[in-house]
Formats: structure tokens, C-alpha cells, sequence
């Protein structure tokens, strides 16, 4: 083996998922190319590398790296060198040459042990001074914790994840208790930390690993939707997983019950078994509902007809005898569903609802699930609309910087009535911290499409609200003659009973162009999106049309579409930055979504005063600027609010040129493609059809395979969910739980 030392040069190739990496590396008077796993080394860095020399038959010889360690460099040239490569945040080129001009070779010195010393430069600020040498311990902690994970196959992106929850206790606290990687790590699962603990010597049998192989066979169930699991089955999977025997499986369900991680319930002749927030949830929901049930309001119903002809004559609209029925029903109410499908006047009933409280002075707020879904709600109605989230004002408490909401029991959100639209995307948790936080007196209005795809997370709130037959609920069938125009609507309702669509009528707005071939069904998708859309009616394929996919695999899956579509709509430029994540290359000009909701982010609005924080699950946007120096991306989102992104925050943002199906609910799209082809029959199903068709505004074409239509029209599977909201709401209305 040879080991040789040298200073990074240029970094060739890096991949950031698993730090595989080929980069040249200056070693006395030459250079050499290496190539393996070494995460995290940037150039200007010194590294100490030991493997084997290859030779590659397009590039030549090159040492396969076996081993590597880093070294600080000593000399002022290396030293400058590496601080300009960008390695510590806050260190640019300028900045790394006026630090090494006033401390030579003393500059990591005092970085490391006196960084307050760095505010002795012009442009350098005592905060900015303690940030940076912050930066660099941890960057040194973070390379320790790196290079541990390195030995079990944890790729770097993971390990920081981890180092973020743990911080410097990160090493001694997975030695002592691997587990805690699957119970506290979003992406770790259990397979992994297992495989850690063997190799830490953990007991097979170790109460910490029977503990966390059940909780994470009841996290799974709850990431497919379900609240609870029966015990048979739950012990069946758990002993699959573990490969123990039964009686060891008991033991641990009692200590787990013992310390309340989970509760059981005995239903008819089952036992089922919950992960303790999703039992308190259901019980919660389940008696405020009732709660809420059990209040009525008397309204004049001679003055009720004549405030509604006066709305109906201001907005020049003519109610239907059940949407009147729907009105009314939410004026009498504690709490009502309105449910239908697109055109069945859902939107018109709400303002009207609207309107006729704002004109007896009552406070109303309305509230969706996602950003664009709020944003959509406002559009439709005139009135403001926010996030459940915004509405539950949701912020930060204590040193971990927890998640709570400030509107509670205690605290009620100041409302006489509450509209929530898009229900079928609220899971069984959100509803729980929605109706703590509303108040006895207050109306609840519950608004959504039960024929939609069911909430990413655990429950089926809607669905079990309406089948249970406790709250009052007014269910809309009728097609309004407006709507009875567009095929979008009419094919949206033949879809969802099981009929087939009306396909390119002359004239309309729903087309299907057949294709066979995954590769052809691709160069279809991207020809409309770059150019038969543009050209013929004018769309921006950048802001106007989307691409919903059912999967995220495969040749027609979001993965392999977004890089083709990038391709044509946003190609490499000399001008343009890059940035590598995750197998995407990020590049300025890039359309991007925000995949998860972080209050945290700040924003501000170019040219005004406006700014203030939080970015949402849908938001889509443009990445305006990628600076590598600073490692931040800066994105440009619809509502005009510019955003920048930390690279450790980048598993936040995905591109958006396709997105699936399941990511696209609560909003709208002028036009939608949706490519389809054989896929997982759990994915290709009518709900999921129903769900994407009915994201467009005005233009809807379906490219692929006619039979895939046809099977997703018939295919009615939709996966059952365990859950016992609806059970216990019946119980709960013939007496306590």
C-alpha cells in the first residue's frame, strides 16, 4: 500500500450521497489523480491518503484510496488556500487572503482558539468573528462523526443529519444505544442501526433492540397511513424482523406499554396496538368532535332568505336547493361537512358562507392543509386564507428549538367560525391541534373531496368524519351547467365511477396522446412542455404547465423526467452555477419545490419592506442564485418572497419540472401532463387518476399507453387504513369512551 500527502488541487467528481470522489491531488512536484471514498475534503485541503495504484482505461493511472485522513495545512499558501475553498461558512477568497495576510502562519491557531481575535480585520464583526470559529469546531466534530459512520455504510449526507440531533455527544451516544438512530433519524431505518449494533456487539436480545423493532414496525404502518396495528400481525412482523421468538417480543410490548411509547386497545376480538400519539390523537378528535356536534344555533330563517338572495344578488350567483341546504346547515351547526367533487359548487357555497357571516360582523378564518392550497383557497374566495399550521401559529420553544403551537385549549384561535379547506389532506395529528385549539361557540366548517388521495400522514380523518354518520354533512353530486363545459370536470366525474373519459373532443380541454414506449412517452412530455405548448397557446413551461407523474422510479418516474425536462428547459450554461445533490444537479434558473414545511426560513420581498418567516410543504419557485463560497442557494418563489437555503438544508427543496401526483394536492395548474405506463398497482389506481386530472385549470393531456387508462380507471384499490376514528366516534355517541 502507498500513502502519500498532498494538497487538493481540483476536485474532479463528487458524489454527496455516499462521498465517492475523484479529485487531484498536488504531492511535492507533482500531481496525481485519486479516486474512492473520501466525503467532505474540498480543495486547499491537506490529506494524508493510503491505496493502490490503477490504471483506468480512459483516464490513465490513479491511486485508489483506501484510507484517508486529514491535516491541517502548515504553510501560509495552503493555509489561504483552504480557507478560500469555502470549507468554513463565512470565509470567502477576499476574506481568506486578509486572514492569512494578518496571522500567517498562525491563522488556524486562532480560528480554532481565539476567533475573536479575526474582528481585528476590516469587515470582520465580532459576531461574525465567534460564527466562524464555531464553524470550525464544528466542521472538525462533524469530520469525526463522518468518518465513524464511514466503517457502517452511513453515507456524509446522513451523518450530518445525525450530528445535527446528537451534536458532540454524537459518537458516545450511538455506542451506548444504536437504536436511537432508527427511533430519532427520518431515513435511518431500523435494518441499518441493527446492522450498527452488531457490530458494536449489541445483544440480539438487548430490551433497546426489541423496543425500537417494534416501534419501528408501528412507524412504518403510520408512514402508510395506519394509527394502529393488530397485535397478531404487529408480533408477526416484529419477529420476522428480529428474528426472536414471540415470548421476548411480549415482554418488551409491556415495557413499552409500562412507559407509555405505546397503547393498546381491545376492539370486539382484537387487540390493537398504537404508537401512543396517534391513540391520543383519535381519542381527541373523536370527543371534540362530538363536543362540537352536540351545539346548534337558531338563525330567522326569514331573515336568513332574504341575507341570502341579497349575496346571491351581489355576487350574481343562483344557489341550488342543497347548496342553500349547505349554507344554512353551516349556520345552524357546531360543526358540518361540505363534500363533492370539482363544479359541484363547493367554493360558491363558502363564500357565500363568507359573506353572510363578514355581514353580521362574525370573525372568520379560513385555512388549508399546504401553502398553495391556502393560496388557492384565497384566490377562489376573496378572502384571506392560511396555513392550518399559520392558523395553530405554530413557533419555536427551549433550547432544541421544539415545535408547538401557540393556539391551544388555553389560548383558542380568535375566530367565531373556522373554514378548513382540502380536509382530505389533513392527517390524524394535525386534526388533533386543530380542534384543541377551537373554541366551545365556535363553528367548524370542514370542506374537501372524500374521493381524493387520503393524507401522507397516518388516519383518514375525512373519510371516517363522514362514514361514521355523526356530523351533519351535506354531499354535493350535481354538475353546474359552467361547469358542465369543460371535459376536465365531466372526465374528473367519469373517472371517479369507474367510466371512460371523453377523449380529444373537438374544441375541449382533455386530450390523450398514445404512446407505448416509456422513451417515447418522455420525448412526448418534454416536446409539449419545450415547445407544441409554448408555441401553439402561449404557455410558459416554467410557470403554466406541470408534470404529474404517479411514481418517482423508473424511465416515466419524477427522477429520470426532471432530469430530462432540465435538459431542454434549463441546460448547461457557462453563466449558469451548479450544485450536485442527492444524483441532481441543481442549476441556476431551476424550477424547485419545498418538500417539507420550515416555519424557520426567513423571506423577504425585493424592493419592499415585506419579509418574515416560513416556506411550505408545495411551495414552488426559481432558483434565482447558487454561490458555492457562501454554500447557499437563493430561490425566487410565486409569491414574489426570495428565500435562501443553507447547502444543509438542501434534502428541504426538489425539483419541480415533474413532481408525483401525491405532491401535487391542494393545488391548481393552468395545464397538466400526465404520462402514464405499467407501474406498481398500489400507484396506478383511479383515486390517484381522479386526484392528478383534477389539478388543472384549463388544460389536461394524458401521454402513454390507453390500456394503463383503462386499468387505473377500473384498478379501485385504495389501500386500507387502520384506523379507529369513525368505531370510536359511534361508541362515543352512545356513551363515554
Amino acid at each position: 500500500m502507498i500513502t502519500i500527502e498532498g494538497t487538493v488541487e481540483d476536485i474532479v467528481f463528487t458524489n454527496e450521497v455516499n462521498g465517492y470522489t475523484v479529485c487531484d491531488i498536488r504531492h511535492e512536484n507533482n500531481t496525481i489523480t485519486a479516486v474512492g471514498y473520501m466525503p467532505f475534503i474540498n480543495i486547499g485541503e491537506t490529506l494524508k491518503i493510503s491505496g493502490k495504484w490503477v490504471t483506468h482505461p480512459d483516464y490513465g493511472e490513479q491511486l485508489k484510496v483506501e484510507m484517508y485522513e486529514k491535516r491541517l495545512p502548515e504553510t501560509t499558501e495552503a493555509i489561504e488556500k483552504y480557507l478560500a475553498s469555502g470549507i468554513i461558512k463565512g470565509i470567502g477568497p477576499s476574506t481568506a487572503s486578509k486572514i492569512v495576510k494578518t496571522f500567517g502562519e498562525d491563522t488556524l491557531n486562532i480560528i480554532q482558539f481565539d476567533p475573536g481575535r479575526l474582528a481585528q480585520i476590516k469587515g470582520i464583526s465580532m459576531e461574525k468573528a465567534i460564527r466562524i470559529g464555531q464553524a470550525f469546531e464544528e466542521q472538525k466534530e462533524l469530520r469525526d462523526v463522518v468518518m465513524f459512520f464511514q466503517e457502517f455504510g452511513i453515507s456524509p449526507t446522513y451523518s450530518t443529519k445525525i450530528y445535527k440531533v446528537f451534536g458532540d455527544k454524537t459518537i458516545e451516544e450511538i455506542k451506548a444505544n444504536p437504536y436511537k438512530l432508527a427511533d430519532e433519524i427520518f431515513g435511518i431505518g431500523f435494518k441499518v442501526a441493527d446492522r450498527i449494533a452488531k457490530s458494536l456487539g449489541i445483544d440480539p436480545l438487548s430490551k433497546y433492540r426489541i423496543c425500537s423493532g417494534i416501534k419501528y414496525v408501528l412507524s412504518q404502518a403510520a408512514a402508510n397511513g395506519h394509527t394502529y396495528v393488530i397485535v397478531e400481525k404487529l408480533k408477526e412482523y416484529t419477529s420476522q424482523l428480529l428474528e426472536v421468538e414471540v415470548d421476548n417480543i411480549d415482554n418488551a410490548l409491556v415495557s413499552l406499554m409500562l412507559d407509555k411509547s405505546i397503547c393498546m386497545e381491545k376492539e370486539d376480538d382484537e387487540s390493537r396496538i398504537y404508537l401512543t400519539a396517534f391513540y391520543h390523537a383519535e381519542i381527541g378528535v373523536c370527543k371534540r368532535l362530538m363536543e362540537l356536534s352536540a351545539i346548534s344555533f337558531t338563525i330567522d330563517m326569514g331573515q336568513f332568505d332574504k341575507s341570502l338572495d341579497e349575496v346571491q344578488y351581489e355576487e350574481g350567483i343562483t344557489l341550488a336547493e342543497n347548496q342553500k341546504l349547505a349554507v344554512r346547515k353551516a349556520l345552524t351547526s357546531g360543526i358540518m361537512v361540505i363534500t363533492g367533487g370539482p363544479g359541484t359548487g363547493k367554493t360558491t357555497i363558502i363564500k357565500s358562507i363568507i359573506k353572510l357571516l363578514d355581514n353580521e360582523g362574525y370573525e372568520v378564518a379560513l385555512a388549508a392543509p399546504t401553502g398553495r392550497a391556502a393560496k388557492r383557497m384565497s384566490e377562489a374566495t376573496g378572502f384571506e386564507a392560511r396555513t392550518i399550521h399559520r392558523l395553530l401559529e405554530i413557533g419555536y420553544m427551549g433550547t432544541d428549538n421544539e415545535l408547538v403551537f401557540a393556539r391551544t385549549e388555553a389560548n383558542p384561535i380568535d375566530a367565531d367560525v373556522i373554514i378548513i379547506d382540502e380536509m382530505s389532506m389533513v392527517d390524524i395529528l394535525l386534526m388533533n391541534h386543530l380542534l384543541k385549539a377551537v373554541a366551545p361557540g365556535t363553528r367548524l366548517i370542514l370542506v374537501g373531496d372524500v374521493d381524493q388521495l387520503s393524507s401522507v400522514g397516518a388516519g383518514n380523518v375525512l373519510k371516517d368524519i363522514i362514514s361514521s354518520d355523526m356530523i351533519k354533512t351535506v354531499k354535493l353530486t350535481e354538475i353546474f351547467r359552467q361547469a358542465e363545459e369543460s371535459m376536465i370536470i365531466v372526465n374528473a366525474h367519469r373517472i371517479n365511477k369507474g367510466e371512460r373519459p371523453y377523449l380529444n373532443v373537438k374544441g375541449k380541454d382533455f386530450f390523450f396522446l398514445p404512446r407505448n414506449n416509456p422513451d417515447d412517452i418522455v420525448k412526448t412530455v418534454v416536446e409539449l412542455c419545450s415547445k407544441r405548448l409554448p408555441n401553439t397557446y402561449g404557455y410558459d413551461p416554467m410557470r403554466h404547465i406541470q408534470v404529474l407523474t404517479p411514481t418517482r422510479k423508473g424511465i416515466v418516474g419524477v427522477g429520470n423526467l426532471n432530469i430530462e425536462l432540465q435538459k431542454i428547459l434549463n441546460p448547461q450554461a457557462k453563466y449558469k452555477t451548479e450544485k450536485e445533490f442527492r444524483g441532481f444537479i441543481f442549476r441556476d434558473g431551476d424550477r424547485v419545490m419545498q418538500v417539507k414545511n420550515n416555519y424557520n426560513l426567513r423571506w423577504q420581498k425585493p424592493g419592499t419592506e415585506a419579509q418574515g418567516e416560513g416556506v411550505f410543504n408545495g411551495d414552488m419557485g426559481l432558483i434565482q442564485k447558487i454561490e458555492n463560497d457562501e454554500q447557499k442557494i437563493t430561490i425566487l418563489y410565486e409569491d414574489e418572497k426570495v428565500v435562501e437555503y443553507e447547502y444543509s438544508i438542501l434534502d428541504e427543496i426538489e425539483p419541480s419540472f415533474a413532481v408525483t401526483v401525491h405532491k401535487s394536492q391542494g393545488s391548481e395548474f393552468p395545464v397538466v401532463i400526465i404520462p402514464l405506463y405499467p407501474g406498481p398497482q398500489v400507484l396506478m389506481t383511479r383515486n390517484l387518476l381522479y386526484t392528478a386530472v383534477t389539478r388543472a385549470r384549463d388544460l389536461v393531456i394524458l401521454v402513454g399507453s390507453e390500456n394503463t387508462l383503462y386499468e387505473m380507471i377500473k384498478n379501485e384499490r385504495e389501500t386500507l387504513r387502520n384506523s379507529g376514528l369513525a368505531e370510536k366516534m359511534r361508541k362515543c355517541f352512545l356513551g363515554p369512551l
